[in-house]
């Protein structure tokens, strides 16, 4: 560096000297003497630096082993799946493609009454109906057209027949590889954690498995 400093002009050393905020008075000799001063204390700055980190990376690494000691490892059970053909699997498939294009079918006047909006589809009437009457402003009607392939109507998006179940021994006639169990609304906590456990037992997956039970 110190050639390098000598080889510039008193003007080119001076330029240096302010862009690190440096006083620039005095001759060619303390000016270069300035910037060599600079140069080493920025030197040990950096080292001190990289050692703060390294130090700060090994205390983190010791604090995550301590963690990873403590905490048990959970183990991610990964839900049941189907078993099906391939021809089932490509109706699956259109199936979910030919939904996307549906569109969302609405009473008359559901935008009036909440209690129209939150209940489902009825064939409009009346003489004077402007959705029975298909006006492009008003919501599409149910038709032929819109349903769905008839080898897999029914199944789960997941590809499972659903049955209905509300007690232990209603798992007993389900197929685990076809069929998949959905608990009834009316069964109470109790049961219902025995349910999960039976299911459990036999492989069978539970379409509304809760939480908390």
């Amino acid at each position: 560096m110190t050639e390098e400093y000598e080889s510039m002009t008193v003007a080119e050393l001076k330029d240096l000297l302010r862009e690190q905020s440096l006083p620039v008075s005095g001759n060619k000799k303390e000016l270069i003497a300035r910037l060599q001063e600079a140069s080493s204390s920025d030197e040990e700055e950096e080292v001190e630096e990289v050692e703060e980190v390294t130090t700060e990376e090994e205390d983190d690494f010791d604090d995550f082993d301590d963690d990873w000691d403590e905490e048990e490892d959970e183990l991610h059970v990964a839900r049941q799946k189907p078993v099906l053909d391939e021809v089932t699997q490509e109706a699956l498939a259109l199936r979910a493609a030919q939904k996307k294009k549906t569109p969302k079918f609405q009473r008359t006047e559901w935008y009036r009454y909440k209690r129209l909006s939150r209940s489902g589809w009825r064939k409009p009437k009346g003489m004077d109906n402007k959705q029975r009457r298909n006006y492009r402003y008003r919501t599409p009607l149910v038709r032929v057209g819109h349903g769905k392939i008839s080898t897999v109507r029914g199944l789960h998006p997941s590809g499972f027949a659903e049955v209905m179940v509300h007690n232990t021994m209603d798992l007993e006639s389900i197929d685990p590889e076809t069929q998949a169990a959905r608990v009834g609304r009316t069964v109470g906590g109790r049961k219902r954690e025995q349910i999960h456990a039976r299911a459990d037992e036999l492989g069978i997956r539970i379409l509304n498995r809760r939480r908390d039970v």
